[in-house]
């Protein structure tokens, strides 16, 4: 996944293109030092999206800690905002939702902090799930549906999210259905043709996944 924000692509590219930009850390660490209660998780323990609800304020307040602590960017509170995590907490219909107000919040404390000589970016986190679609785990298309889902999410805020930060996959297929939830569905971005990725040669591209897609329909 790549760019989902046209309006300020030449913004973030030429930053990158002319210095180091730094990152924040993780958000996982910062929520479990600021001692929520399961109230917080309105009962969903370890849930950490749906505070992006629940308690925005402890999310705005640990990405204005990242930007105050010098990061130019910041990553949504939305790393668990899929299928695999969010069913098993029984609101995989709010993954859109969750996604959102994820970005609403990120995109809000960034543009609070930044200035007109140094913007601040936001990266749309969107993370591997627990469901392996190698294993017969999950199946390719409802995986690849509900990422599209987070990304409509992602880039439901006006201005949106300035790059998708993409987690890293142990499953070839996986990867597939990250890299395909955007096709035909603006804003999200196909990679490049002819870049090979890691487990390229795994999984090929044509008939050989197109049958694969088929085989998970008839199976839903």
């Amino acid at each position: 996944m790549g760019p989902v924000r046209s309006d300020l692509d030449s913004t973030f590219l030429d930053a990158l293109a002319e210095r180091v930009v730094l990152a924040d850390g993780a958000m996982g660490t910062m929520l479990q030092a600021a001692d929520l209660v399961l109230d917080d998780f309105a009962g969903l323990e370890g849930c950490n999206e749906i505070l992006n609800d629940t308690r925005p304020d402890v999310v705005r307040h640990i990405h204005r800690a990242y930007l105050e602590a010098g990061a130019d960017a910041v990553e949504t509170n939305t790393f668990g905002a899929n299928l695999p995590n969010l069913a098993d907490y029984g609101i995989a219909d709010r993954i859109r939702e969750l996604a959102e107000k994820g970005a609403r919040i990120a995109r809000e404390v960034a543009d609070e902090t930044a200035d007109p000589g140094r913007p601040r970016f936001v990266l749309g986190s969107v993370g591997p799930g627990t469901k392996l679609p190698t294993l017969g785990h999950e199946s390719f298309v409802r995986l690849r549906d509900a990422y599209a889902e987070c990304g409509r999410g992602l880039a439901g805020v006006r201005h949106g999210v300035d790059e998708v930060s993409d987690g890293d996959h142990e499953d070839a297929r996986e990867d597939r259905t990250h890299r395909r939830s955007g096709q035909g569905e603006p804003p999200m971005h196909r990679p490049e043709e002819g870049v090979q990725r890691p487990g390229d040669d795994q999984v090929k591209e044509g008939d050989g996944e197109e049958r694969h897609d088929a085989a998970d329909r008839e199976a839903q």
